[in-house]
């Protein structure tokens, strides 16, 4: 093992939604080094974790990743990776490694052919036979596999039967929490605010219809981010690059709606703290907006499936989340609902906080990690993976996709950093 104590060291590669940057912030009897891709744009904004705090690759090149993990990787005794991207380069190293998933990357996972997203059935990003082979490779050399909620793990359980569940997942409460200082919006009425992504993905067919339905007088604050989930879940920012069907969506949005540029995640809390209430998604489960608006003591609408469970030490814990139903007119009766009145919201949020309290507290999560960590590190003596002459193989392929995706990926990568920031970044 690369530790010489009792704590477990465990490597992390990739990070988009911010939970191995938890681990490692709020990770008591192990220690999590994270190495991420590099970062540019909205993907700066969307993560919280400092300047300095993460480790970046610096190439994207996927050859240079995998000499830098190979570099490393004997300080550590296990390697936890986010699927796609991480879980590439962890395979590719030789290591032993747990896929984490918690969004869409498993409901249309690379090795499917045609895979077809749950929202708007849209055909998502497409790979070849060869990219679909050693993806799935990947997919089924991992030490485990984990998930969170009925939304993904029951997904990963059809192509892993030893799937693991974790339905807690961290909040970072040092920046949301009630005594979060307010931005000034100097709103002049009741203010909902919506933070997430705006797209068919998240519901918004039916938050628009809903708003339209209102007799209450509010403003609707939406951040001006979209989601494209026929692109396999793809943030846009600017509107002139949509699809039509989300370019419907952003050109009709109802009259109460005001758009507000992305905010910092780190400054999200601030506008928590000075909104009425934060309406979420409205398509099945909470994503971390939801969570993180609650720890500030905020009520929030979000669509909450009555016959999907939450599972906290192996008990089912009843979500206290509204609406019940994905339908237009109980969504409207509810913002009439919680505009009009305060005890409704004061109740709401009391419910919620405590619901969210147990789900999404560090320490509680952290144990949960542990006992994962703990359990695998005693049967995998080693982070390095026994290795075939088939994988080796395979191997050879997967690196040679780096010239496909090179050039598949440039005209998106130069727009995102600029043409001398790419060359450098793919600088052999």
């Amino acid at each position: 093992m690369g530790s010489s104590d009792l704590t477990l060291k465990i490597l992390a590669i990739g990070d988009a939604t911010n939970n191995f940057y938890l681990m490692q912030k709020y990770g008591k009897n192990f220690e999590i080094h994270l190495i991420d891709f590099p970062k540019k744009g909205v993907e700066v904004k969307a993560h919280s974790s400092p300047s300095g705090d993460v480790e970046l690759f610096d190439s994207l090149l996927i050859s240079k990743q995998v000499d830098k993990i190979k570099q490393i990787k004997d300080e550590f005794d296990l390697c936890i990776a986010k699927p796609w991207a991480g879980a590439r380069i962890a395979y590719l190293a030789g290591l032993n490694y747990i896929l984490y998933f918690t969004g869409s990357d498993i409901i249309t996972p690379p090795f499917v052919k045609n895979p077809k997203h749950t929202h708007g059935g849209e055909v998502t990003e497409n790979f070849n036979f060869f990219e679909r082979g050693f993806y799935r490779k990947v997919f089924d050399s991992a030490i485990a596999c984990v998930s969170t909620s009925d939304s993904f793990f029951l997904p990963l359980q059809k192509y892993r039967k030893d799937a693991i569940r974790i339905d807690r997942i961290c909040v970072d409460t040092e920046l949301f929490n009630e005594n979060v200082s307010k931005y000034d919006l100097q709103k002049k009425k009741f203010t909902i605010f919506a933070p997430q992504r705006l797209g068919l993905e998240k519901g918004y067919d039916v938050i628009w219809d809903a708003i339209n339905l209102c007799k209450s007088n509010f403003d609707f604050l939406q951040v001006k981010w979209f989601i494209e989930s026929n692109r396999g879940g793809t943030t846009v920012t600017d509107p002139s690059k949509l699809s039509k069907i989300t370019m419907d969506l952003y050109e009709n949005a109802p009259s109460q709606v005001k758009f507000i540029p992305l905010i910092d995640h780190k400054d999200l809390g601030k506008y928590f703290t000075a909104v009425d209430v934060i309406m979420g998604q409205m398509t099945g489960d909470l994503a971390g907006i939801e969570r993180e608006a609650v720890f500030c003591k905020k009520p929030v609408l979000c669509y909450s499936d009555p016959n999907r469970k939450t599972i906290l030490d192996g008990k089912n814990i009843e979500s206290p989340f509204l609406p019940k139903l994905r339908n237009a007119r109980e969504l409207a009766d509810l913002i009439d609902k919680i505009v009009e009145s305060k005890e409704f919201r004061d109740d709401l949020a009391a419910k919620e906080y405590e619901y969210i309290k147990n789900l999404s507290t560090p320490e509680l999560v952290m144990k949960d990690w542990e006992f994962v960590f703990e359990r695998l590190g005693k049967k995998y003596k080693t982070i390095d993976r026994e290795t075939s002459f088939y994988e080796k193989i395979v191997n050879y392929f997967g690196l040679s996709f780096e010239r496909f995706y090179i050039k598949k990926f440039r005209e998106k990568n130069i727009q995102v950093r600029g043409e001398k920031e790419y060359e450098l970044l793919t600088r052999k």
